[in-house]
């Protein structure tokens, strides 16, 4: 009796030696499952349907602070980046802005995280918002065009094509692009906001206090 009782000791400790290794090594390879890092490059956007694609399709929620607020007036944390264009690029853009994100979580656009998201600030105010992201080369075209129907819905059009897609939505002026990414697989589905009253007019001198 005193054998079995033994025998049966060593079984149970075994087995619970096992189950330990087990549970450590599916702990080990189990993947992260906050977010991804910078250097992460965004998945490009699923395939969706019907009401889901096209709740995911509005790009309201890329504007996470109002046109016109001042830079220190931000209701949410700012950082700013220091962007690298050519000399022509900017005098032909007539650009003289501030470029910023947001700290933390970018807002969602397209089922996804952008890619790119910035905030330029003009005379201390905000008045352009610009994001990017990558879907698939394959749905590229067909996701465009119903992403540009959605957007369209209930805004004036004033520019479309196949890679292009214009409108203003009340105060809000919107412009898509569609651009292939060097490899076939992806493409960059670019939206630029701005302030339509403002125009982002070149030259214009500083709004008043």
């Amino acid at each position: 009796m005193a054998r079995e009782t033994q025998r049966l000791r060593k079984y149970t400790s075994l087995t619970a030696g096992v189950a330990g290794l087990v549970v450590l090594a599916a702990c080990a390879s189990a993947p992260p499952t906050n977010g991804h890092t910078r250097a992460d490059r965004p998945a490009p956007a699923p395939a969706q349907n019907g009401t889901v694609a096209d709740a995911s399709y509005d790009w309201h929620g890329l504007v996470l602070v109002p046109f016109g607020t001042r830079l220190k007036a931000s209701p949410v944390p700012l950082h700013e980046v220091l962007l690298f264009h050519d000399e022509s690029q900017s005098t032909a853009a007539g650009d003289n802005k501030d470029c910023y994100t947001v700290d933390g979580a970018l807002p969602r656009f397209l089922g996804q995280r952008p890619e790119e998201y910035f905030l330029y600030f003009r005379y201390d105010r905000l008045n352009r918002i610009e994001a990017s992201v990558r879907v698939a080369a394959a749905q590229a075209e067909q996701t465009f065009a119903r992403a540009c129907a959605v957007w369209l819905k209930d805004a004036t059009p004033t520019a479309g094509t196949n890679s292009l897609c214009e409108g203003r939505d009340g105060g809000i002026a919107f412009s898509a692009r569609l651009g292939d990414i060097l490899g076939g697989t992806e493409a960059r589905l670019s939206m630029t906001l701005s302030n339509a009253a403002e125009g982002d007019a070149v030259g214009a001198g500083p709004p008043g206090p």
